[in-house]
């Protein structure tokens, strides 16, 4: 059973009396309920007696831990407990953004808080504000701490300051914890640094190449434009030291429980600041074997599984996302398969619903789409996605090659299409996107860009063309509707509710200019915002659009994930059709044209799913109901319809 689902079972009747109820009584029912799990998860990972005195400190150090919790953040936990899996909510919408570029400071977005309630944010990701290197640091990702916030930003009374503002105006939060490495500053790779050999042992560290050699015949290289290979020499201790990221990133050796119990005490000080989603950053790395890719192993799940059981026990208000970009095969194992079913992680992105997107919007069809989606295993019910169209990161094609051969489709030859569609290699794509670790030797690549420009909107602008840039705005605000409607917390990147196009101020900093994934990390333009009145702009256009979108969103219960969509065989290649099923004569059906050209569905599909009454449909997007006047229905160009049952 789901702990979670467990836990608020059992303080059923606490949870009904929130001002009786006694936090303490109910840590030691979690601790109690929790510890047989976490001791059989601990005994699988570290099964060597010398181990066991680990084991043994574990229930002292979560004890130890829940006391440190701020008593506000307590009741706050019981309250989401209350509430069970709050984040399936139909009323969340979230936004990520680089606080810096966004508004300055944490401060700053404090400051900025109207204008997310005014679009109707209510989830906010703030990429990493710890200190890091001065220097390159992979933006923010490699961390000098877990709790001290960099000068920048501001201080930890800023932080704090601003998450109990935002619990006020019913706001969360997530922060992103890095689980895999620290910096080669981080205190303990300074020590390791020193020679002191206990540190030395928190990370895989190899006097000479032999085990790096036998690694690296089977581990794959993340950035192997940037960061070739998966260790670095660092002559201060003679050692070879694993660095699967970035050389100044050091991975973590979780072979070691020494640093899990730290890293779990690193965990919960990080949300005592009043972090309600910890973003699990590079999970599926955190098991390393010879011989693997050291990816997604069934370690890595287990040791996913006791930092959660862990957190759940002294905060079980605060969930983990996972921030694993893989198939949707293996997607859904990071919420936990046989009895850890649930009990894994309570969010995952998802990306291939992402790259699925982008693949129809090049495609202009959506037979991939589709049959990829009808072949996503089915998440457990505790379980909901992250919904999105960009974030920091670039685009990967992770579209399964198999669905693409049965489409008549050589593999290769389509993603080079769509590298190209994208990456200004066709003259008559409208997309101005560009290329992100290119393999020459393949040609694969990822894509980077930001959403508008992807869309056309750059090029269209540039060149005055009017009718092109109607079409980006019918693309852009189809498929936002698209990630609002299919079913999880849609995600919108900051500016990308601006339609704010590709930054080229990267290419004059030297720590960034060879990353083009920075193209896609604009400063927010807030002379833009000051011009929202203006309606007839495309940025107020959009704004105006996603405002409306996220406000019937909340309205609108069915939307809450509820494992309940339904993709439907539109008989049209070019359409987009699934629904949101509800009990009785509730339900949505959304209905997308991909193409740029009218297409037309027949009406027998509304019909037999209850849509059509008396020949009339009823979209709540328009908030139009109309009589159809023949047996089909027309979309326009990239039209979005959200259809209710009359």
């Amino acid at each position: 059973m789901n702990q979670a689902s467990l836990h608020k079972k059992l303080a059923s009747k606490e949870l009904k009396d929130l001002e009786k109820a006694d936090p303490q009584a109910l840590f030691e029912q979690r601790l109690h309920t929790n510890l047989p799990l976490i001791t059989d998860l601990f005994n699988t990972l570290y099964p060597d007696p010398e181990h066991e005195s680990h084991l043994k400190k574990l229930p002292g150090l979560l004890k130890s831990l829940f006391r440190k919790r701020p008593e506000e953040l307590k009741i706050r936990d019981l309250n989401l407990l209350k509430e069970e899996n709050w984040y399936q909510s139909h009323k969340l919408t979230g936004m990520q953004l680089y606080v810096d570029l966004f508004n300055g400071n944490l401060k700053g977005i404090r400051e900025k808080i109207p204008y997310f309630k005014e679009l109707g944010v209510s989830l906010l990701h703030l990429m990493p504000v710890t200190t890091r290197p001065k220097g390159e640091n992979d933006g923010g990702y490699a961390v000098n701490s877990y709790t001290a916030v960099d000068p920048r930003f501001g201080n930890r009374k800023s932080l704090l300051d601003l998450t109990a503002e935002l619990r006020e105006n019913g706001m969360f939060l997530m922060l992103d914890f890095v689980v895999n490495h620290t910096s080669d500053e981080y205190p303990w790779a300074k020590k390791a640094l020193k020679g002191e050999q206990k540190y030395q042992d928190y990370y895989y560290t190899f006097p000479d190449r032999t085990v790096p050699d036998a690694f690296e015949a089977s581990l794959p290289e993340v950035f192997p434009a940037t960061s070739p290979g998966n260790f670095t020499y660092r002559p201060e201790i003679s050692k070879w030291v694993m660095t699967v990221f970035n050389s100044y990133q050091w991975d973590l050796n979780y072979t070691n429980p020494k640093v899990f119990s730290e890293m779990l005490a690193n965990l919960v000080n990080m949300v005592n600041s009043g972090v309600d989603i910890v973003r699990f950053d590079a999970l599926a790395f955190l098991w390393k074997e010879i011989g693997t890719i050291s990816q997604n192993l069934p370690e890595a799940h287990k040791l996913i599984a006791l930092f959660r059981m862990c957190l759940q026990v002294v905060a079980p208000g605060v969930i983990f996302l996972a921030e694993a970009i893989v198939s949707p095969h293996d997607i859904v194992k990071y919420f936990g398969e046989g009895k850890l079913q649930g009990n894994e992680c309570d969010i995952a992105y998802n990306a291939s619903l992402m790259s699925l997107l982008w693949n129809s919007i090049a495609t202009k069809k959506t037979l991939l789409l589709q049959k990829s989606l009808k072949n996503v295993p089915q998440k457990p019910d505790s379980c909901t996605w992250i919904n999105y169209l960009r974030c920091h990161d670039d685009i990967g094609l992770g579209l399964d090659d198999g669905y693409i051969a049965q489409l008549g489709l050589d593999p290769w030859m389509h993603r080079k299409f769509l590298i190209d569609y994208y990456c200004q290699g066709l003259k008559w794509s409208p997309a101005v996107g560009y290329k992100f670790m290119e393999n020459h030797a393949t040609g694969d690549s990822r894509i980077t860009g930001s959403c508008a420009s992807l869309l056309g909107l750059e090029k269209a602008t540039r060149n005055g063309d009017a009718a092109a840039v109607e079409t980006s705005l019918a693309k852009i605000m189809m498929l936002h509707g698209i990630i609002l409607s299919i079913g999880g917390i849609p995600f919108i990147y900051a500016g990308d509710e601006l339609g704010t196009l590709n930054d080229y101020s990267y290419l004059e900093d030297a720590h960034k200019r060879n990353d083009s994934r920075w193209v896609n990390r604009p400063r927010h333009n807030w002379d833009v915002v000051s011009q929202l009145n203006d309606r007839e702009k495309p940025s107020s256009r959009i704004f105006e659009g996603l405002k409306k979108m996220i406000a019937q969103r909340k309205k609108t219960p069915v939307l809450a994930d509820h494992n309940n969509l339904e993709i439907h065989d539109p008989e049209n290649p070019h359409l987009f059709v699934f629904e949101r099923t509800g009990k009785g004569r509730k339900g949505i059906l959304v209905i997308a044209n991909f193409d740029e050209h009218p297409r037309i569905l027949d009406i027998r599909l509304l019909d037999d799913l209850g849509y059509l009454k008396d020949g009339r449909v009823k979209d709540l997007l328009k908030g139009e109901e109309w009589k159809l006047t023949s047996g089909l229905v027309e979309l326009g160009p990239y039209e979005l319809l959200w259809l209710i049952k009359p």
